[in-house]
């Protein structure tokens, strides 16, 4: 053998023989005085940074070996900046976790330009908390209950025509008929909440937290009706209200309205690279679930007003794995009445 390719073929042997070394690593020795870093597809201060920054304080101490976990923001294209990063360019070992906008399966599955990964391919470690949207309508509207909006109109504030707050109720209009008037260029979920009180409009469409956060007054005195929940399962709070997937007359309208909803359902997640090594993945997975057990844990979150609800990485990867995975032809059925920025 030539010397050139014999010492080239030596180097391929011991660089390959080093990676097998590092994967068969006992996963408390890697771990051991690395440092993990959070990614945050999301600009500071936020409800997602919020989110990040808490499970960054407290999931070390669940990973073996202890490692240190340094949050880092890379905010930009909803997110997608750090999803492709995440998936594309970061160390697949399991030394990056990140948590990005839970619409990710969503626009794979749509086709949206900015998207370079494949959901399904990305470890989902776990979620913190749900993230329920919701429509609510002015107590003294006809519109009363879900079941009014289908021969009655109510006029619903949004932001923009490709916002959730938009986009939900018109699939609704869409998919199951309601007869909501969706009426946009509110610049936010506050200032459509005030066009409420100047009866500019009878209701809106937002996340439950925003609705607690800003007027629980409204709730505690029923100035509001809660008609509908865009996600997967009830909340615990709002167990009288029917969530959208409950409202399918068939198998295609019930795949479309989960497709839509999976976003609340996903919430506020971790997820980890791609070909992360399975025993690693299986540590970040059992050290999450341990997390959200924890005291200090659930306390922090109680100390900054966030809501929990856990729900393990297993769980959540099916969730992701039946979005990036419907037909071709509810997929077109979703594409024409979902707006893609």
């Amino acid at each position: 053998m030539p010397l050139r390719l014999l010492a080239a073929t030596t180097v391929c042997t011991v660089v390959a023989a080093g990676a097998q070394v590092a994967a068969a690593q006992p996963v408390a020795d890697f771990y051991r005085g690395k440092t993990v870093t959070m990614v945050i597809g999301y600009p500071p201060a936020g409800a997602n940074d919020v989110y990040a920054r808490m499970v960054a304080r407290h999931i070390g101490k669940h990973i073996p070996g202890n490692p240190n976990v340094v949050p880092r923001n890379m905010p930009g294209a909803g997110s997608l900046i750090a999803a492709n990063h995440i998936f594309n360019v970061a160390p697949k070992d399991g030394t990056v976790l990140g948590l990005l906008v839970p619409t990710l399966p969503l626009e794979e599955a749509l086709g949206a330009s900015a998207v370079k990964f494949r959901s399904a391919g990305f470890h989902w470690v776990g979620r913190m908390a749900p993230a329920p949207n919701i429509t609510f309508i002015n107590a003294t509207s006809p519109v009363k209950s879900i079941t009014d909006a289908f021969d009655k109109t109510a006029i619903l504030g949004a932001t923009g025509r490709s916002a959730t707050n938009a986009i939900y109720p018109t699939v609704l209009n869409n998919v199951l008929g309601t007869k909501f008037k969706v009426v946009t260029g509110y610049e936010g979920s506050a200032a459509a909440m005030l066009a409420m009180e100047r009866g500019e409009v009878e209701g809106h469409s937002a996340t439950y937290d925003t609705l607690k956060t800003v007027h629980a007054d409204w709730l505690a005195q029923k100035k509001v009706n809660v008609v509908v929940q865009y996600s997967l399962t009830r909340h615990p709070e709002l167990s009288d209200v029917p969530t959208t997937v409950e409202l399918a007359r068939n198998p295609e309208q019930a795949q479309i309205l989960r497709a839509v909803s999976s976003a609340s359902e996903i919430g506020k997640f971790v997820l980890t690279t791609p070909e992360t090594p399975a025993d690693r993945v299986q540590a970040l997975r059992q050290a999450f679930d341990a997390m959200v057990k924890d005291d200090a844990f659930i306390a922090d979150a109680q100390k900054l007003r966030v809501e929990l609800g856990p729900l393990a990485g297993g769980a959540l990867q099916k969730i992701v794995a039946e979005v990036a995975g419907m037909p071709a032809d509810i997929v077109a059925r979703v594409k024409a009445i979902y707006p893609l920025n």
